[in-house]
């Protein structure tokens, strides 16, 4: 469970991360090397092996400094978004980019990217980057900003997951932030829903900051075939007058609000974290949406880190297979992915994926890249408008089908319409074909001079293998 970050002078840090730079160098060559995290938000559940050395790193993870005139935080890598949200929100400012779960943290959403309802203006949490102290595998701790002797690692860095270092510390760019955030659900049904909402996407995105319409945030919930919603919210100091602001940590639970509440109002921390307390909606397969297990759920424990332990022991010990084989029910396959997909091509992957996977929801977030430069290891194009399109459930295996049948239709799918894929998830590409899709030349150049020994696992070998190394 997340605690308030703690306010670290430069020289604890400083003596905290020669620490474990020096405990690093002292592991025996060769020895399986990760970092020991208090959460993990990868669904990847296999082991490590025993032989796995893991380095504390509890001492990394609190807010060194905030720059109000400056905008910008300097931040420890281990650093929970929970717990960087207190701290700027104090001064009136947050990051630019949020992602949308409590204990993501800072450098994990560096190496493994992120995203939210502001990424359709500053991209990815990458991107607010201006400079960044990283371990290597080579066990050397060097600083890497766009333009210096590093900026190969720090171009890199992001979708690493790991393999090429780890974020000890960052500077990130801030934003200014008013105390309310007012929403507006705006309903789209029919045959030609899909492809309404994707123009109103787009029509929206392009709208420059301070135009007249132009929002401050914009995602989207897909209830099913004809009935999508898009979310259309801004920054306001305070609600339009007798306004109720809800607070969707108790009884009331978000998602279904966007149904029955055409303008809502949160404070803007609850905004945030709008979607942790109940994992999206995701909360239900513990029965948590229920409103007397709500009751009784305490509210510190209705939050995705504790969901996520929960899957993790039933992946661990098999509970709900086996409750469904004395039901008689067919195995499932977990189909748990974010991919993105081109703003043009949406309504095409929705009518595929309604047809053939059939989850809902579905959540949909508009995301181009900040700038002009792109980023090599997520091919992304620098100017192009995509929809990440997020879906977290479990699907009847079909007989006679490979196990992982529905995941890879849906990697099929993506590339098939010019889309990406991220690896926080089961991967189900052939090695060949995941060094096509995520750059494995420029991998293996950064890799070769910063973990030359291998001390870290590979990319690929991560991703798909069975552990979260």
């Amino acid at each position: 469970m997340s605690t308030q970050a703690a306010l670290v002078s430069p020289a604890q840090h400083s003596d905290t991360a020669t620490d474990l730079v020096r405990r690093f160098r002292e592991l025996p060559p060769g020895a399986p090397v990760r970092l020991g995290k208090r959460t993990s938000n990868l669904f990847r559940f296999g082991t490590d092996g025993s032989d796995t050395r893991r380095l504390d790193t509890s001492g990394l993870s609190g807010v060194i400094h905030i720059d109000r005139i400056a905008r910008t935080a300097e931040v420890q890598g281990m650093t929970t978004y929970e717990d960087l949200v207190d701290a700027t929100l104090a001064h009136g400012l947050m990051p630019l980019v949020v992602p949308q779960l409590k204990t993501i943290t800072l450098g994990g959403a560096v190496a493994g990217l992120g995203i939210e309802s502001t990424s359709f203006r500053h991209g990815l949490p990458h991107e607010s980057v201006l400079e960044m102290d990283v371990l290597t595998g080579s066990g050397e701790l060097v600083t890497a900003t766009p333009g210096n002797a590093h900026a190969d690692l720090f171009a890199a860095f992001p979708n690493s997951y790991g393999t090429l270092g780890y974020a000890l510390r960052l500077v990130i760019e801030l934003q200014p932030v008013a105390p309310y955030v007012r929403l507006t659900h705006r309903r789209f049904t029919g045959e030609d829903s899909a492809a309404a909402a994707s123009a109103e996407i787009e029509r929206l995105s392009a709208l420059g900051p301070g135009r007249r319409g132009s929002p401050d945030v914009l995602d989207g919930t897909v209830f099913g075939r004809g009935e999508q919603y898009l979310t259309v919210g801004e920054f306001v100091d305070v609600p339009m007058p007798g306004a109720r602001v809800s607070d969707y940590t108790g009884q009331d639970i978000f998602y279904r609000s966007v149904r029955r509440r055409p303008v809502d109002h949160l404070r803007v921390r609850d905004y945030l974290w709008r979607w942790d307390t109940d994992w999206f909606w995701c909360s239900r397969a513990f029965g948590v949406q229920n409103p007397v297990v709500r009751r009784l759920w305490p509210r510190r424990y209705r939050r995705s880190d504790v969901y996520r332990r929960l899957v993790a022991l039933d992946r661990r010990f098999g509970a709900s297979d086996r409750v469904r084989r004395l039901a008689g029910a067919p195995s499932e396959e977990p189909v748990i992915q974010d991919v993105e997909i081109p703003v043009s091509r949406l309504a095409e992957f929705l009518e595929v994926f309604h047809r053939d996977v059939g989850i809902s929801p579905v959540w949909l977030c508009p995301v181009r890249l900040r700038g002009e430069r792109s980023w090599p290891l997520y091919p992304m194009k620098p100017g192009e408008l995509y929809v990440n399109v997020g879906f977290w459930s479990a699907v009847p295996r079909r007989p006679g089908h490979p196990a992982d049948a529905h995941n890879r239709l849906i990697e099929t799918l993506v590339a098939d319409l010019g889309g990406h894929k991220s690896l926080y998830s089961t991967v189900h590409y052939d090695e060949a074909e995941f060094w096509e899709r995520y750059n494995g030349p420029a991998y293996r150049a950064v890799k070769d001079r910063y973990d030359p020994e291998g001390r870290l696992p590979g990319l690929f070998a991560k991703v798909v293998g069975t552990g979260e190394r």
